[in-house]
């Protein structure tokens, strides 16, 4: 391996040099990049020929075979460096179907991945088709870009209807709102759930589109559907502190805990209050979450009361409605660390909404799905997130094994 990459980066330093001695730049059509591209995408294409044919190209054993080469045909293929000029081999027969550059194709995959990659950032048809003309000086139209996102649909479909693991120990649900235009611009909520598996991984369950605003009946048939897929038991839901949802939750898995999602009572009690005082009530409402027992939270929250209910009742009155479903995790010291540090909900939302801001609205719920999909493949292209994910849920998981006995078995980790 040591060999091979010593001799590649000597490869690399004569072609360099070569190309300094004879005045050729690195890129551009003209580039170095742009004539190794060539030469090496031709030689692929003869060695299919050769494969195709049987014998090398002027060997006697190609007499009276019936076919051999008949020349070549130009054809510009669209590249990572941009648009680079080959020479396709032909054969007499036109029996010749190559592999490494087909009939008929254009782009070498790697460009369509560079579509799929700046349109799950947000960017739209004309955006990407602009950028394809900036950086490579290509023109790619942008029906070519919406036939290229197009070919995930299937894809889509496929990865929401897969079977889904029998029991998840926590599974975090919450909708992101887009703008969708259907006759006219309105906001759609998306259904999201997240599912962390026995093992420690994240795994996104689906993505549903909704009509209207968020509600507890169509989260009973997100729910529903998830069940079907083979999910059996869920041990702990966390969500917002939307009305019914309890109930829906316990509908379709009657043991489930339910858990309002911390972040959202904060964030909802911010925006109760005026902004000065943000910091202060975050101080004082951390001994409250923080708390290791439901008794001990509720002294600490009767003292945020007494500072800060008369000047904003509408606050407390809303921790007192959500109070049943918030205080289940203060009995589990390191299920509720972890929900609480790892936010999982809410950096997926992250994502989602960086895209969707970036598009501004949608001519079709079809393309908001789209969309959300193309992020949710972008998430950890390098898989490190997934290795950090399943480390932080270590500890936890052997409390949910212990908490949950029976119902989680941890696979061997």
């Amino acid at each position: 391996m040591a060999e091979t990459e010593v001799d590649q980066k000597q490869l690399a330093e004569q072609l360099l040099a070569q190309a300094k001695e004879q005045g050729v730049e690195l890129m551009g059509p003209n580039g170095l990049l742009n004539q190794l591209t060539k030469n090496v995408l031709e030689t692929a294409l003869d060695a299919e020929m050769t494969e195709h044919l049987g014998y090398e190209k002027h060997d006697a054993a190609g007499r009276g075979s019936g076919n051999s080469r008949n020349g070549t045909r130009s054809k510009t293929v669209l590249t990572e460096i941009g648009p680079v000029e080959i020479e396709v081999p032909r054969d007499v027969d036109s029996s010749f179907d190559p592999q490494i550059v087909k009939k008929r194709q254009r782009r070498l995959t790697g460009i369509d991945e560079i579509v799929l990659s700046l349109t799950a950032k947000g960017l739209t048809t004309g955006e990407i088709s602009a950028h394809f003309q900036d950086i490579y000086g290509a023109s790619v139209s942008k029906d070519t870009i919406s036939r290229i996102t197009d070919k995930v649909v299937g894809e889509m479909t496929e990865w929401q209807n897969r079977p889904l693991d029998r029991v998840y120990p926590v599974m975090f649900i919450d909708a992101v709102h887009v703008k969708v235009r259907d006759g006219q611009v309105t906001n759609r909520p998306m259904y999201v759930a997240i599912g962390v598996t026995v093992n420690g991984e994240r795994d996104i369950l689906g993505i549903w589109a909704g009509e209207g605003g968020e509600g507890a009946k169509f989260w009973l048939s997100v729910l529903t559907e998830i069940k079907n897929r083979g999910v059996a038991d869920v041990c702990i839901v966390v969500c917002d502190g939307l009305k019914g949802l309890p109930e829906a939750i316990n509908t379709v898995w009657e043991l489930a805990v339910v858990q309002t999602c911390i972040i959202h009572l904060i964030r909802n009690t911010f925006r109760f209050a005026s902004r000065k005082y943000w910091d202060a009530m975050a101080r004082d409402l951390k001994p409250v979450y923080t708390a290791p027992s439901e008794f001990a939270a509720r002294e600490r929250f009767a003292e945020f009361t007494q500072k800060w209910g008369q000047q904003y009742p509408a606050i407390i009155k809303m921790w007192d409605n959500a109070w049943s479903e918030f205080v289940p995790f203060l009995d589990y010291v390191e299920i509720r660390r972890v929900i609480c540090s790892t936010n999982a909900i809410e950096s997926v939302n992250a994502r989602y909404r960086r895209a969707v801001r970036a598009r501004g609205h949608f001519p079709t719920e079809q393309a908001a799905l789209k969309c959300l999909y193309l992020a949710t493949r972008a998430l950890d292209p390098t898989g490190k997130g997934k290795a950090r994910w399943a480390m932080r849920w270590k500890p936890a998981l052997n409390a949910f094994a212990i908490t949950f006995e029976g119902r989680i078995t941890l696979n061997g980790n």
